[in-house]
């Protein structure tokens, strides 16, 4: 200990600096990787005791393949829930990827520098502003115009609420991919056009693939911002409990049943349980889409 002592009395001032600054950032950056692992930990501990009663009070199959939501009598069929959600976050996607993947490529590829930094921060903006300003516009403007041009009794729907969320998603989707698009050699480029091929077949054919891994990043994190929306869903999608492959069908998600009832329950009985088993599963689908994307983003690096 003395020997250590006295090197660092002998050290350089701005090696003093150096080294004080790295042992402080890895301390740092520790402290905060464990404080993850923990809070994570936590959380699901949390969701696993309030769940777990559930299974001694309610048949866990009926609980999956039910199809009636009535807490009021006894009956908690989660599967339109899980369904809705399902159903609006894979139309959301569909949406969202093609858009985001245009903005990306126009951002990165062909904007000059002023117009890219001006379209960079509109991104940013979109992306800070909150779930519920969606759902108030989704409200008063979206929800009235599908009734007027699809002639449908409401404008509360599937399709109102994914096309929110996949506004919603776009800039996430947008940003993570546009970054990637510009992580890509600037000699593949250059490489593509002096073989003859146009700008735009240099855009699909080599800058797309080679960003790929990033782009993927970019879509399960809209994915993932999709699946787990709250305010909007609950605002527009309708709140109707039911399985419909309808696109202008009302539906409700499991995180708009959990936020709408959570807060009227009676701590402690069935129903509480019950949410707190949906919040389980929706935990669980979260987990799977992210351990999912994470073997794929692994496969597309190693080519």
């Amino acid at each position: 200990m003395a020997i250590v002592f006295i090197e660092y009395n002998n050290m350089p001032v701005s090696k003093r600096k150096y080294l004080i600054q790295s042992l402080f950032e890895k301390i740092i950056i520790r402290l905060a990787g464990n404080a993850t692992v923990v809070i994570l930990a936590l959380i699901i501990a949390f969701l696993f005791f309030g769940a777990v009663p559930f299974a001694f009070e309610y048949n866990l199959f009926s609980f999956f393949t039910g199809i009636d939501w009535y807490p009021l009598s006894n009956k908690f069929g989660s599967l339109p829930l899980i369904y809705g959600s399902f159903f609006v976050t894979i139309f959301s996607t569909l949406i969202a990827i093609p858009l985001s993947i245009a903005v990306s490529l126009f951002i990165s590829e062909i904007a000059n520098p002023k117009l890219r930094t001006f379209l960079k921060v509109i991104l940013e903006i979109l992306a800070s502003i909150p779930s519920v300003v969606f759902g108030f516009l989704g409200i008063i403007l979206v929800g009235p115009a599908m009734e007027t041009i699809f002639h449908i009794q409401t404008g509360l729907n599937v399709f109102t609420a994914s096309l929110l969320l996949a506004f919603m998603s776009i800039p996430t989707i947008a940003s993570v991919s546009e970054e990637s698009l510009q992580a890509v050699p600037r000699n593949l480029r250059e490489g593509s056009l002096a073989l003859g091929a146009t700008k735009l077949q240099t855009m699909i054919f080599v800058t797309l693939p080679s960003a790929q891994a990033g782009i993927v990043a970019g879509i399960m994190l809209g994915v993932g911002r999709a699946i787990g929306e709250t305010m909007t869903v609950m605002m527009v999608a309708g709140g109707s409990a039911q399985i419909s492959l309808s696109i202008f069908a009302p539906i409700r998600t499991i995180t708009g049943t959990i936020a709408t009832e959570m807060g009227e329950v009676i701590q402690g009985d069935t129903h509480y349980h019950s949410l707190f088993m949906l919040g389980l599963v929706l935990f669980l689908v979260t987990l799977t889409i992210n351990s999912i994307s994470s073997i794929i983003i692994k496969k597309i690096k190693k080519g």
